[in-house]
């Protein structure tokens, strides 16, 4: 063998050895970005609650009113879990539970917690697991939340008794939750569900992600990071898939999505409407962006949900 050849293939190997080290590095930083808990510099902070902001009053009310305070162990781990129990005005056996999206906490839903309290709900509003007050390192993008929140419905059925009945709602992340925890068995007083933009499945949504913010294909970068959140955290991307879910659910569901959502693109919405298996519904909101279809057009909005609850709560 040459010595120029011995070159080529000494220079080839380094070459090789820099592009797997840097895309190893690289999917690490993506893990920590999308898995890993912990504030993430494309999640906007909490804005200071303004006068008129379309939901102050709601938000308002949530900020003052008595909170009890719930615990619950999260599913297969020994995390402690915490959530605000606020009971209806009227006593009654309707609860909602809601779920709130990535990079958030239960603070953030105000908005609906003061809607469903107006419908005359119960509402629990935890913090999911590795978010707010709620221990954990990793966010799942509804794996192993959807058996949280599972836990979190029937520790409402064990205080309220047989005659419970629980809605499951929830935005974003918290859609796509809600939809996957409707693919488990579930008690009967688990009645129907609200998912609001949620996504088809987490490795779609971070490979859309990922052109969106970074400009980058799916490949080799997501596969990669989803190998190492298998590796890190026990699941793929792919593993956490709302379309699979709805395809096994036979109760009935809403679904919400902004016209104008470009974080959850309004396109996913009609992908899981159409693999749902159980009685549906559909609200597109025009002009809506990612996660602000109440605030965008709070009375379409509460009288949708109003008028499909009335069908299946009683």
């Amino acid at each position: 063998m040459s010595k120029r050849l011995k070159r080529w293939l000494i220079a080839g190997g380094i070459l090789v050895i820099l592009i797997v080290g840097g895309l190893i590095g690289a999917s690490f930083y993506f893990y920590n970005m999308t898995v890993a808990s912990g504030k993430k510099d494309f999640v906007a902070p909490a804005k200071p609650l303004k006068k008129s902001n379309p939901l102050y009053a709601q938000k308002k009310w949530y900020q003052n009113v008595h909170k009890y305070r719930w615990t619950e162990k999260a599913a297969g781990t020994n995390l402690k879990l915490v959530a605000d129990y606020i009971p209806a005005a009227k006593t009654t056996k309707k609860t909602v539970v809601l779920v709130h999206g990535f990079g958030s906490n239960k603070e953030a839903m105000g908005g609906y917690a003061g809607m469903f309290h107006d419908l005359g709900y119960n509402t629990l509003i935890p913090d999911t697991r590795g978010q707010g007050q709620s221990q954990g390192k990793v966010i799942s993008y509804g794996y192993y939340e959807s058996r949280d929140y599972l836990k979190w419905v029937n520790q409402v059925i064990a205080k309220q008794g047989p005659q419970s009945q629980v809605v499951l709602f929830g935005v974003s992340m918290g859609g796509a939750t809600t939809m996957m925890t409707s693919g488990l068995k579930t008690p009967r007083q688990l009645k129907a569900y609200i998912e609001d933009c949620g996504y088809t499945n987490a490795d779609a949504e971070i490979t859309y992600q990922a052109k969106q913010m970074y400009n980058l294909p799916r490949w080799p970068l997501v596969p990669l990071t989803s190998l190492v959140t298998k590796m890190r955290a026990g699941f793929y991307f792919k593993d956490a898939n709302s379309v699979a879910a709805v395809k096994r659910t036979h109760k009935p569901m809403l679904f919400i999505h902004g016209g104008a959502d470009t974080f959850v693109p309004t396109r996913m919405v009609y992908q899981v409407y159409r693999a749902d298996a159980g009685p549906k519904q559909l609200l597109i909101v025009p002009g809506a962006a990612h996660a602000a279809a109440l605030s965008h057009s709070p009375k379409l909005y509460t009288q949708k949900v109003r008028k499909f609850l009335a069908q299946y709560i009683h």
